[in-house]
């Protein structure tokens, strides 16, 4: 070979080289990746992983097998012999902090009887897939399972860490999922980032809308009412019925509007929604962010009698729940009690709401206390204007050219855990009908589904924002 020739493949080499990975033939087979999307899916699926009462092993298990038979090492984190964790990483040269996906392997538990399709049997029908878990959360699962095979098989080089933890118990028992892995094994799953549920892309009509990432969520609390007075015969009705008392204090908590508070995530979602709606609902969209108090609060009547999760957006939200009073007819109880579900905005000290609490029930014969309850922690936000949104946004309108809306959630997620460590996560998700819920198939319904093409549109997706923030460059 001559010189001239040897100088044309140094260059070549070097264009190659620096040629980003995207354009490269590193790219997945998609067909092949597909079909093995719905194969670990499917499996996952026929799991009966329910919580309660919770047992994860089996679904835990598979994971291990497949990632074990990829050459992809794994840990498990067991605080319960049922309930592993599983984590797998994927090393980078470390130049910049890990990258966290995360997804839970637990369901919400059944009444098989509802169910038109077994609920694990990952019925394929009409397009649809049918099974609990379909779109909470082993739709996440399967997409993040399929993104380290991918990486690792094509031998992506990486920038940083990629970490995949499969944890038990979200669905309301995160002592031995997230608490326990964020309290006792954090080293393990310490990230810059995170990714996980809690976000969706909306679908009206088989038309994409626009894509929902949630970068912050409410904390969740209760609060019981205790209203104590005399008791008697029902048939001398007395002033101080305590039943009376406390349906007058849940009476007062239902009508009382806690103050409107935004902030830059619920401030860019109204904003950017605006900006999609048509004229009559974008102008209370934007009403609702007005110094004019009479504007703002038009906006807000109409959103709690139609749109009752713009509405708690957009403030603390209480919801009373469950009573328990009386034992019998004619016996005038002594005790009665209410308990409230309160949803707190991130940043809302708990003990001033309990006191704003205690002065609209205003009656010292009714009690206003926190009841137990699963608080997650208040602190931490995922940025709007981070490497991970951008990546996020920029792929939404590559998979689905639609707009992205930063979303608070009005739910919990067990993100709040990370972020009070200060990892800032982002919940995505995959397409779903905005029609589906009100009929029954949405999330935790009786015949939960995910259209086949949204699975795989989400798990393509889901890959290119991975391999945007992790491939070396």
């Amino acid at each position: 070979m001559n010189f001239a020739h040897s100088w044309i493949l140094v260059l070549f080499v070097a264009h190659f080289l620096s040629t980003p990975l995207s354009a490269q033939s590193l790219q997945p087979d998609w067909a092949r990746f597909d079909e093995e999307t719905m194969q670990h899916f499917q499996a996952l699926l026929r799991f009966d992983t329910s919580d309660p009462p919770g047992n994860e092993k089996p679904a835990a298990d598979y994971l291990r097998q497949v990632l074990d038979r990829a050459g992809i090492p794994t840990q498990v984190f067991s605080l319960e012999p049922n309930r592993p964790n599983v984590v797998a990483r994927l090393k980078g040269n470390g130049s910049k902090r890990p990258l966290l996906i995360m997804a839970h392997t637990d369901v919400v538990n059944v009444d098989p009887a509802k169910w038109t399709f077994p609920p694990f049997s990952a019925t394929r029908n009409g397009g649809y897939v049918y099974a609990r878990g379909t779109v909470d959360d082993k739709d996440n699962v399967a997409a993040a399972l399929m993104t380290a095979l991918t990486l690792k098989r094509l031998n992506v080089p990486l920038d940083r860490d990629v970490i995949f933890l499969f944890e038990a118990g979200e669905e309301g028992s995160t002592r031995v999922g997230i608490q326990f892995m964020v309290n006792q094994h954090l080293p393990e799953i310490d990230a810059e980032y995170c990714l996980a549920e809690g976000g969706g892309v909306t679908r009206q009509r088989g038309e994409v809308k626009f894509a929902a990432v949630q970068t912050l969520e409410k904390i969740p609390r209760a609060v019981e009412l205790t209203s104590r007075g005399i008791s008697g015969h029902g048939s001398m009705p007395l002033r101080t019925n305590a039943v009376v008392h406390l349906a007058d204090a849940v009476s007062k908590v239902a009508h009382w509007r806690p103050e409107i508070r935004m902030n830059d995530t619920t401030g860019a979602y109204f904003n950017r929604l605006a900006a999609i709606s048509r004229a009559e609902d974008a102008q209370r969209y934007r009403d609702i962010l007005s110094t004019d108090t009479a504007r703002r609060d038009a906006a807000d009547e109409y959103f709690l009698e139609n749109e009752p999760r713009h509405a708690s957006m957009v403030r603390n939200s209480v919801s009373p729940n469950q009573f328990d009073a009386g034992y019998r007819l004619n016996v005038i109880p002594s005790e009665a009690k209410a308990l409230l579900d309160v949803r707190l905005l991130p940043d809302q000290d708990p003990e001033s709401f309990l006191a704003q609490l205690r002065g609209v029930v205003n009656d010292p014969t009714v009690e206003v206390a926190w009841a137990p309850r699963d608080v997650r922690p208040g602190s931490g936000v995922g940025k709007l204007d981070s490497e991970v949104f951008k990546a996020i946004e920029a792929n939404v309108t590559k998979h689905y050219n639609a707009p992205t809306l930063p979303t608070m959630s009005t739910g919990a997620t067990d993100m709040a855990y990370l972020r009070s460590k200060g990892i800032q996560c982002y919940g995505i998700g995959p397409a779903t009908d905005i029609e589906d819920g009100p009929l029954g198939f949405g999330s935790h319904s009786d015949q939960e589904r995910i259209l086949e093409s949204e699975l795989h549109r989400f798990a393509r997706f889901n890959w290119d924002v991975v391999v945007d923030l992790v491939r070396a460059r």
